[in-house]
């Protein structure tokens, strides 16, 4: 069976974790950040993890993660 390809933009997006789950970054936290509180800012700091139905998509695409 040949090999199967990685998706290389979900590869830079998202991180497997040693379970088998998936961490992406929070989305909001590149720029316009003038007008958005230290509170939101705050929240967007650091990663969280995909939720279940999502997960399949994101396996499929990185078959080798």
């Amino acid at each position: 069976m040949a090999k199967l390809k990685t998706n290389k933009s979900v590869q830079k997006r998202f991180r497997a974790t040693k379970s088998g789950k998936f961490k992406k970054m929070r989305a909001g936290k590149r720029h316009l950040l003038e007008h958005k509180s230290s509170k939101h800012k705050r929240h967007l700091r650091g990663s969280n993890l995909v939720t279940g139905a999502f997960q399949n998509q994101i396996r499929r695409l990185l078959p080798y993660a």
